[in-house]
């Protein structure tokens, strides 16, 4: 797993709530750096953002050119042909992250795991895996690409889920956001499904609509 410490941004207050960020394929953690201010959550909601940088690996779709990856992606049809094994090792890596903050203090309630495309498919598999219970998982422009193999974690088994995608995404074709949402519900989860018309994108829109699920799973302060 990648040596390269995540970027920390903190709250202007005492941190009491987290979310864990993980990038797409062949960018990294300060891909979303301008997202955190653009939320303009509320000072006394004390949320830390965790902007973690994947491995650089060999991805075989893209002729074997080494880049930011969480895993290796050998097919990129609707049937997403990829390397489990790899997936599951940045899962870990995400539970350490949960791991350190729950030892620094923070509740595991008040831990959001999000991810965008490749990061959101570790998400996924992290968050619902995760023996400590969660405030929530933010799957943008993803698929679940462990949803036929993951051990799905007893204390997650009521976690919130938001699912955003694009209805033009030429990257991630929006049925894959859709079978996500349909296995999901099927295996009991509350899955709260957006689309937007954009492609592989975040757009303006959506950032109201990301604040308020934030706020609703992490509180805005007043009730701590």
């Amino acid at each position: 797993m990648t040596d390269q410490p995540p970027i920390v941004i903190e709250p202007a207050g005492t941190p009491s709530a987290v979310v864990i960020m993980l990038h797409g394929l062949g960018a990294g953690g300060s891909d979303f750096e301008p997202l955190v201010p653009a939320l303009d959550l509320p000072d006394a909601s004390g949320v830390r953002f965790i902007l973690p940088h994947a491995p650089v690996l060999p991805v075989t779709l893209n002729g074997g050119m080494t880049m930011p990856a969480w895993y290796d992606i050998r097919r990129a049809d609707l049937d997403r042909e990829i390397d489990e094994a790899q997936l599951r090792d940045s899962a870990r890596y995400v539970q350490r992250l949960i791991d350190e903050q729950i030892a620094a203090g923070i509740d595991s309630e008040q831990i959001v795991v999000a991810g965008f495309s490749q990061g959101g498919a570790v998400a996924y598999e992290a968050a619902l895996s995760c023996p400590e219970p969660l405030a929530g998982v933010l799957a943008l422009s993803t698929y679940f690409a462990t949803a036929d193999s993951i051990t799905l974690s007893d204390a997650n088994r009521g976690l919130p889920i938001a699912i955003h995608h694009g209805s033009q995404d030429p990257i991630v074709d929006e049925r894959l956001g859709q079978r996500a949402a349909e296995r999901l519900e099927a295996l009991g989860y509350s899955v709260e499904y957006h689309s937007w018309p954009m492609a592989h994108t975040l757009i303006p829109d959506q950032l109201p609509v990301l604040r308020e699920w934030l706020l609703k799973r992490l509180g805005d302060g007043r009730a701590r």
